[in-house]
């Protein structure tokens, strides 16, 4: 017999051996495989061991090798089938009270923060009315933070304690870092590299040295709005608030707007919300200012634009009832579960 022919028997041997090892399902099953395999007198490895005897002389030390070697193998699926069957008998052993008919327990399984999920409701939402989500560094130089928002260096939303400035970064040639205060930095980086029209929203983290109270914490998040385009009004900025209110907390929602100011529109507004008969201040809004305009080349003589910018946190509380947003930080799981 050719050595080849000798191992190809023992190979389908092997397979077929772990396929009746591995499917048997009852002690029985695996005592009827032992013998049809192992068996002493008539057992397949046996019937398999009387071809070693026919290999040619010079392929008997191969051909005896590999007979060992499947002999071991059948040998260990044995042993492993054995020992998957007691595993049951072994539980019941160890606990008296081990059913193992009984329905496994489930396992508690975690789902996202409230913020994360109130920001992908808010992407959801914005998408549904136009807008694309965008994403800017957390890390910003003055110009995008300040400079081209027509934040002058004299206002003193610039000064440093009121930011949270890197000071290992004043050795760039740009110029101070700083952790970015407000995500319109992402509004100027599209409108710098987008020609209008423009219809975005950008949703991320912002910094202030607040100190942290019920409505007030020093790392929050920011949903910002921004339509450029041509004949845009503040009639488009309170519909498109309206809708977004309408679709988050539900109901028949009205928006008003007070007078304010911001360095980067003009008008600007307080924008609040009618919600279970009560006024709430949702952020700041307006148009955009013509020199935020003209800082991205953009002509204000050709296109008009709003934006609008909400507090995450502010927003989540509301529709939860939540009366203090430090308690989305505090990482207790038994408030957490409740969303």
């Amino acid at each position: 017999m050719a050595l080849a022919d000798f191992v190809a028997d023992l190979d389908a041997l092997l397979t077929a051996a772990q396929q009746s090892f591995g499917g048997a399902a009852d002690k029985a099953t695996l005592e009827a495989a032992r013998i049809e395999y192992l068996g002493a007198k008539n057992g397949r490895l046996k019937e398999a061991q009387k071809g070693l005897g026919k290999v040619d002389g010079p392929d008997k030390p191969a051909a005896g090798k590999r007979f060992n070697e499947v002999k071991q193998a059948l040998d260990a699926l044995f042993a492993d089938a054995e020992a998957r069957l007691a595993a049951p008998d072994a539980a019941a052993a160890g606990d008296p009270t081990f059913d193992p008919t009984e329905p496994g327990r489930r396992v508690p399984l975690g789902h996202l923060h409230p913020l994360t999920q109130t920001i992908e409701e808010l992407k959801e939402i914005m998408g549904r009315l136009g807008f694309s989500v965008v994403q800017g560094p957390e890390v910003e130089d003055e110009w995008h933070n300040f400079e081209a928002l027509n934040i002058p260096l004299s206002h003193p939303a610039r000064d440093p304690l009121e930011n949270f400035y890197l000071a290992t970064a004043e050795k760039l040639a740009s110029g101070p870092m700083l952790l970015r205060s407000q995500t319109s930095t992402v509004q100027i980086r599209v409108m710098e590299k987008t020609k209008p029209p423009v219809r975005i929203i950008s949703l991320g983290r912002v910094y202030r040295p607040d100190d942290a109270d019920a409505t007030h914490y020093p790392m929050f998040h920011q949903i910002e709005g921004l339509l450029v385009d041509r004949g845009v009004t503040m009639a488009d900025l309170k519909s498109v608030l309206r809708l977004f209110a309408i679709s988050y907390f539900g109901g028949d929602v009205h928006i008003r707007f007070r007078p304010s100011f911001f360095p980067f529109t003009e008008p600007s507004v307080e924008v609040d919300m009618l919600w279970n008969d009560r006024w709430i201040e949702m952020g700041g809004a307006g148009m955009v200012d013509p020199n935020v305009l003209r800082a991205v080349g953009y002509d204000p003589e050709e296109v008009t634009g709003f934006a609008f910018g909400l507090g995450v946190e502010r927003v989540c509380a509301r529709k939860y009832q939540v009366t203090d947003i430090r308690e989305f930080y505090h990482n207790d799981v038994r408030f957490l579960a409740q969303f």
